[in-house]
């Protein structure tokens, strides 16, 4: 396999990690909670998964990015 192709298993795999990580640690922490469905984290881990790292990430970032207490929240699925 050519480098570019380990690099972006590598950085899918990361982003998966962080996202496993900040699910088992950080996020019982929070006292709010996400008002989308699925949650944010379960958002990014789908998108990752699906899309890869670049576009994966992107969206993911997107949608934290919607994710506030002003937010209606609702029924909001990976594309």
């Amino acid at each position: 396999m050519e480098f570019s192709l380990y690099l972006k298993i590598i950085m899918k795999k990361l982003l998966i990690y962080m996202i496993q990580f900040y699910r088992r640690y950080l996020s019982p922490m929070k006292s709010t909670k996400c008002p989308y469905i699925p949650t944010c984290s379960e958002y990014g881990l789908e998108a990752v998964s699906k899309y890869g790292a670049f576009k994966g990430g992107l969206l993911t970032v997107w949608r934290i990015l919607r994710c506030n207490p002003f937010s209606k929240g609702g029924y909001d699925p990976v594309p």
